[in-house]
């Protein structure tokens, strides 16, 4: 079995942007030497999250109104009483959606449904700049 990591690089705006990735991690895929196996992408850090989705306009906002229910932006947060910094919604957002996603790959192809789409959820309220770690591992 090998592995191989792999890096993408994402400049954001802050608030809530989904972006989709799904290209960029299968093109690290193609031009790897691996044919069969496992794709684990990870955001380092406490206010992003990756997942998939099928990416549209109506899933999106739908996606933005549901982040604003689970954990409000006005809302009263203990993290934001200490650290001053006005994103303790962000931390809540991304703990609920978790910073990795492990997708198989065949034939140097992710086994993504139809509509399914691999995509980046930035959750800070200021502007990031972000690596996503992509690590493939197979034959």
């Amino acid at each position: 079995m090998k592995t191989r990591i792999e890096r993408i690089q994402i400049d954001t705006l802050g608030g809530v942007q989904i972006i989709d990735i799904t290209n960029q991690v299968q093109e690290l895929l193609t031009k790897s030497d691996l044919k069969e196996g496992l794709v684990t992408v990870f955001v380092p850090g406490s206010t992003a999250t990756v997942t998939t989705i099928e990416y549209e306009p109506g899933l999106i906002a739908d996606m933005e109104k549901a982040l604003d229910r689970i954990a409000p932006k006005n809302g009263h947060y203990e993290h934001d009483q200490r650290w001053h910094d006005g994103n303790g919604h962000s931390h809540v957002r991304a703990a609920f959606l978790k910073p990795s996603v492990a997708i198989p790959f065949s034939n140097k192809t992710l086994m993504l449904g139809t509509w399914q789409q691999l995509v980046f959820i930035e959750l800070d309220v200021r502007a990031r700049n972000r690596t996503i770690v992509v690590h493939l591992m197979g034959d």
